[in-house]
């Protein structure tokens, strides 16, 4: 009984058409307003492991959203730009990992942003104050700014 089950499933699985779902590679075509396509390809990941740079889209980002759960050949509308609609051409199991630095990657751009930042907010200072007061040296500050103390 338990093995007639499990044929019958394999049978249901090899014949479905398969769908898009996190962990899946993704094969589409951007149909534009006027009827141009664009070939696209991606897996889709965790938001925490987006990087579509090389080609991984996140589960939470608008595209991936229209197409989870969608199976291949599906056309879904997508209105965005100059996209009108996203025709599903493909999908398997994903055969690739994003980098397992990303966290690490994403905090030290962040905290490169962030001190960027102070920086100009203590550049706009010293010349505020130059121009008031005089003796200031803007460029003095860039000079030493990520040294550590």
């Amino acid at each position: 009984m338990a093995e007639e089950t499990a044929e019958r499933t394999e049978v249901v699985l090899r014949s479905a058409r398969p769908r898009v779902g996190i962990g899946t590679r993704v094969e589409v075509e951007l149909i534009g307003e006027d009827g141009s396509l664009e070939q696209m390809a991606f897996d889709i990941v965790p938001d925490a492991q987006a990087d579509m740079a090389h080609g991984f889209l996140a589960a939470g980002a608008g595209l991936a959203r229209a197409l989870l759960g969608q199976p291949v050949g599906a056309v879904i509308s997508y209105a965005q730009d100059d996209v009108a609609a996203v025709h599903i051409v493909a999908v398997e199991p994903s055969q690739r990992a994003p980098a397992s630095d990303l966290a690490a990657t994403r905090a030290a751009a962040v905290q490169r942003a962030i001190s960027q930042a102070h920086l100009e907010d203590a550049v706009r200072l010293a010349l505020t104050v130059d121009v008031k007061w005089g003796d200031y040296d803007p460029e003095g500050l860039e000079s030493g700014w990520d040294r550590p103390a």
